[in-house]
């Protein structure tokens, strides 16, 4: 117990915490809900002083009275919000998605690229007395630790705001703020900061929560699939060059040599829930699958547009081919199987053949969410042990800043897998013919 480290993860709908020991064997967790706003429909936001500061700090009280070495808080990007004088949210948490994010004519190739330009841009407008803009890891950090800290790992998605060494005054300009009202930056796996009231514990400068998930998955070859079921549903499939289809991303993976290839979709939890609440019931009726595999509609599964590959906030959910014998548990079947089918056309758009699909996240509780990303892929889905990806793999980093560990990759040696879920052959043949309609009436 003399290892152990914390990781904590701020997602969307709940922050989550795990402390983990030397072996990645979870010795305590915890989970704090919260809610996100939707105040118009392509509007997307946090109470960032309840989610992104006093959420962090009762998910680490909720552990209960360790003593670990090091800590280090993931979260989704983009996100930012504006503070006050005690460092204190002032201002909605913007979310990724958020209109207030749009950009005309952006020059980036990635279209998350620039939106925390745009958001800085909103909240500078709303709040000029402000003392500061942070993003979610900043305000997590600060009320940790009382510094507005953030690695150079979480500043690169502020590009172009950041140069990849420092906050760019032009640009900062551009947005009406100096780079003082920014979070301060330090490097990657090192301590920047001590934990408030955890004598002995380094804060690291914190990580995106995709990044947190792909460390301990072990979605590490070619061929491997990194399918993250969460709010946000993201598909990467691993391959040994950057040869993205047009619309999808490629991002360097943490295995030299290697890439990962495809992006995130809004056909994830947001979604599922949604159209969980339609059809009524709860976990159980989610759970249960209709009598007839050839009886399910179609879902286009877009109430808040799409990202990749359309980039499209405009989009809208549809449901196809429903009729009056269809029950519940068929439209509820429909959601899960649309949301594979993303996965599906992402896995099609890669150019390495797909051998497995590595399942981690929240949405891995969800056995119909399972079953049907086997069923809609023809793959065999190897769901990592431990939900909390995220939390789990931000506690390996602050292994790293606590001098535990030299290299992050390593955190590969954590990957677990609790089951393997395979396609069933009863639904294969149906669930196929659904995804060509799907393809043609949902894009």
């Amino acid at each position: 117990m003399t290892e152990v480290t914390v990781g904590i993860d701020i997602g969307t709908s709940s922050v989550k915490a795990v402390a983990a020991d030397g072996d990645g064997n979870i010795v305590a967790r915890s989970r704090v809900p919260h809610a996100f706003r939707v105040p118009a429909p392509q509007r997307f936001e946090h109470d960032a002083a309840v989610a992104w500061r006093d959420g962090p700090r009762r998910a680490l009280d909720e552990l209960g009275a360790l003593a670990p070495r090091g800590l280090s808080v993931a979260a989704m990007v983009p996100s930012l919000t504006a503070v006050d004088s005690d460092g204190t949210p002032c201002a909605p948490g913007l979310l990724y998605g958020d209109e207030r994010g749009h950009r005309e004519g952006g020059d980036e190739g990635i279209a998350e690229a620039g939106e925390l330009m745009a958001f800085l841009q909103w909240q500078s407008r709303e709040r000029p007395d402000a003392r500061g803009f942070w993003m979610a890891q900043a305000v997590a950090n600060h009320a940790l630790s009382g510094r507005p800290v953030i690695s150079n790992l979480v500043a690169m998605t502020a590009h172009p705001l950041f140069d990849f060494t420092k906050w760019d005054e032009v640009r900062l300009a551009e947005c009406g703020v100096r780079p003082d009202q920014m979070p301060e930056i330090g490097p990657a796996t090192q301590p920047l900061a001590e934990v408030e009231g955890r004598p002995g514990c380094v804060l690291e400068g914190g990580t995106i929560d995709a990044l947190g998930e792909q460390l301990v998955a072990g979605a590490d070859e070619p061929g491997d699939v990194l399918v993250i079921l969460g709010t946000t549903l993201i598909t990467w499939c691993v391959a040994e060059a950057a040869e993205p289809a047009d619309g999808y991303y490629a991002i360097p993976h943490t295995t030299a040599g290697r890439w990962l290839i495809g992006g995130p979709s809004n056909a994830g939890g947001l979604f599922l829930d949604w159209a969980s609440r339609l059809a009524g019931g709860g976990r159980e009726a989610a759970d249960a699958l209709p009598a007839d595999p050839g009886r399910v509609p179609v879902w286009a599964p877009y109430p808040r547009g799409e990202r990749v590959p359309f980039q499209d906030p405009t989009r809208r959910a549809r449901l196809v081919d429903l009729d009056l014998t269809h029950d519940a548990s068929a439209v509820r079947r429909a959601a899960f199987e649309a949301s594979a089918f993303v996965a599906r056309r992402i896995i099609e758009a890669s150019p390495v053949p797909p051998r497995r699909i590595v399942a981690t996240g929240g949405g891995t509780r969800v056995d119909g969410w399972l079953r049907a990303l086997a069923d809609a892929t023809g793959l065999p889905v190897h769901v990592c042990a431990v939900p909390e990806g995220g939390a789990l793999g931000a506690a390996f980093l602050g292994r790293c800043a606590a001098g535990l560990e030299t290299d992050m990759t390593a955190a590969r040696r954590w990957a677990r897998t609790s089951r393997i879920v395979e396609p069933d052959p009863v639904w294969v043949g149906a669930v196929t013919e659904r995804y060509e309609r799907f393809r043609s009436e949902a894009g």
